[in-house]
């Protein structure tokens, strides 16, 4: 007889999602905002867990991870569930959101600069000009 481990797994919610529309409108891409919003509500997933949580498919997941990790944002570890098969792949957040806003404001920031610097250079292109 086989028996089957129960589990909850945190589905993103209505107000979740909001949370995940304005993190888009940062400049987040949806694959990160999702699981970012996902993992800001649980201690640790797989990537399964994110999966169902979240609606996105495997290769997005993978995406979103790796740009997390590259940014030390979140931590994996692998656990070992019974005596066969892979290890499974658990994800935390390691920082705190207010760390990742940073990221993005400097973005922001510094393409609003580049942005004003072209302004000016078209200013200053009409006014040589005349």
């Amino acid at each position: 007889m086989i028996s089957l481990k129960e589990c909850e797994v945190k589905i993103l919610d209505e107000e979740d999602l909001l949370f995940v529309d304005h993190l888009k409108t940062l400049g987040i891409q949806k694959s990160v905002a999702l699981t970012l919003t996902f993992l800001l509500n649980v201690k640790e997933a797989s990537s399964r867990d994110i999966e169902i949580g979240t609606g996105l498919r495997q290769p997005e997941i993978s995406l979103a991870i790796s740009f997390m990790k590259s940014h030390s944002w979140i931590t994996g570890k692998l656990m070992k569930l019974n005596r066969r098969g892979r290890p499974l792949h658990v994800y935390s957040l390691c920082v705190p959101l207010e760390r990742i806003f940073e990221y993005y404001e400097e973005i922001i920031y510094h393409n609003s600069q580049e942005s004003i610097a072209k302004i000016q250079k078209i200013k200053d292109i009409l006014h040589s000009n005349h």
